[in-house]
């Protein structure tokens, strides 16, 4: 972590921690209000087994407010449909990042086998503004995109979705308001302890 901090600072580069997660129509159960021994029921005529998956990256840079940039993968349940991201969809996603933030990232995520594999590895060699490092291994407190997960995660509780169109509509929703409060964002970093200041 600390190499990727003093190479950030060294660049100017824009420090990114990466993560993903997914959303399936089932959404989180929740405290709500009822009448004394009478449990509320919704019952959903749910069809098909839809989920949304999401990559999303923290951008921090030192005298400028972070960034949350993301992007969404739908998975209708067809037959031979990738239900996660590929390398190419990272690739999709640090480039709009790139061009975004307008600077060189340097990429902090953890092990995932897509993260590891050679074409992934290829394709961060074919850009030489990336440059990526891995988290230790079961050190999700590390990373403060987790706590974007487990804030959007909160936002779904109770609520019935019936389609994937209107998950996907929910789940843009709650992002792009996490990105239009840059104090929240700020939070997700505090959350993990680490000093994001330069060397």
């Amino acid at each position: 972590m600390a190499d990727a901090k003093r190479l950030a600072a060294q660049q100017g580069a824009w420090l990114c921690f990466e993560d993903e997660a997914g959303q399936t129509l089932r959404s989180r159960k929740g405290r709500t209000w009822g009448r004394k021994g009478h449990t509320p029921i919704v019952s959903l005529p749910v069809k098909g087994t839809g989920r949304v998956s999401i990559a999303g990256l923290i951008a921090t840079r030192p005298d400028t407010r972070p960034r949350l940039i993301y992007r969404l993968r739908t998975h209708r349940g067809r037959k031979g449909e990738r239900r996660g991201f590929s390398e190419a969809d990272y690739a999709v996603l640090f480039d709009a990042a790139h061009q975004q933030l307008g600077g060189p990232l340097v990429v902090v995520w953890d092990n995932l086998n897509t993260h590891t594999s050679a074409e992934m590895r290829r394709l961060i060699a074919a850009r030489p503004w990336l440059t990526v490092f891995h988290l230790p291994a079961y050190a999700p407190e590390l990373n403060p995109a987790e706590a974007v997960w487990a804030h959007l995660k909160k936002s779904l509780t109770n609520l019935a979705m019936r389609t994937v169109d209107q998950l996907i509509a929910l789940v843009k929703n709650r992002l792009k308001r996490m990105q239009y409060r840059p104090a929240l964002v700020t939070g997700f970093l505090a959350k993990t302890g680490l000093d994001f200041r330069p060397p």
